[in-house]
């Protein structure tokens, strides 16, 4: 099962480093918006739609709030930051809701139970994530930010990931994620404060004025976020009785078993550069 996990991971960051290199920026908005459409599908039936057209349905308001913002933020040439920062203000409000809703699990649940609620829960962890993830996409140069993003994620799974597994007794969630641990999750803080002090160092003689404070902040609560997208959506999966939420990529169940840490930590990676300065 690892091995394959690890095959598949490889194949998936040879495609996106060789997107983000090869396509242009609306290309790649147009790429990860069909994965943020796919991503729509399979929420939707973890939010109970269940007929295809009704899924295919919200898809279809997913894709309209996409385009609309899109628009509304200039995404498609140099978006303006009195426009784009208030809405990733409110994702990363929003991601706080989230939080608690996970702590207070499987109480909390009589609060996101219907099918409508979870509705909303999914344009609210898909629709903010894309936006992050282009407007990432327009500061120079082209690209860097968003890998550097998938860094920071990967790097706080992998920490969490081995050092559970060596080390992991105290349950983090174990009414969402059993397999979770707090040595783990201490153990991603550590992988990531190791990872912000390396970008630190190679910071450009451009963004000097950057403090390695203000990197070793931006990273950390960008770790945490991504754990928050993981929990969050693995809370939705469990209340919803499924275990992945599609079967597309091998070892790794479906499309939005990856993007979950992602949506949650592109709002807060975004926001945090333009709160440091960057």
């Amino acid at each position: 099962m690892l091995k394959q996990r690890i095959i598949t991971a490889l194949i998936m960051a040879g495609l996106f480093l060789a997107a983000i290199v090869y396509v242009p920026v609306p290309g790649l908005a147009l790429l990860f918006g069909i994965l943020v459409g796919l991503g729509a599908w399979e929420w939707s039936c973890m939010a109970g739609w269940q007929h295809r057209l009704a899924r295919a349905a919200y898809v279809a308001v997913v894709v309209v709030a996409m385009t609309a913002v899109y628009f509304y933020c200039h995404l498609g040439d140099e978006p303006p930051r009195v426009r784009v920062q208030p809405l990733l203000g409110l994702a990363c409000l929003w991601w706080s809701f989230a939080l608690l809703w996970v702590k207070g699990f499987p109480s909390s649940a009589v609060l996101w139970r219907s099918v409508l609620m979870r509705s909303i829960m999914g344009l609210l962890i898909l629709v903010p994530g894309w936006l992050a993830a282009v407007y990432l996409l327009s500061i120079p140069p082209v690209g860097l930010m968003m890998v550097i993003l998938v860094i920071v994620a990967a790097t706080a799974d992998i920490g969490a990931y081995f050092t559970g597994k060596r080390f992991g007794k105290h349950k983090l969630a174990v009414a969402v994620s059993p397999a979770k641990t707090w040595e783990g999750f201490w153990g991603g803080v550590a992988a990531s404060v190791l990872l912000a002090v390396l970008l630190w160092s190679q910071l450009p003689e451009t963004a000097a004025h950057i403090g390695i404070a203000s990197v070793v902040a931006v990273i950390i609560t960008t770790a945490l976020a991504s754990v928050v997208g993981d929990l969050t959506v693995s809370m939705v999966k469990r209340e919803s009785g499924i275990k992945d939420s599609g079967s597309l990529l091998p070892g790794h169940g479906g499309v939005l078993d990856r993007l979950d840490s992602l949506c949650a930590a592109a709002p807060v990676f975004a926001l945090g550069l333009l709160l440091a300065g960057w």
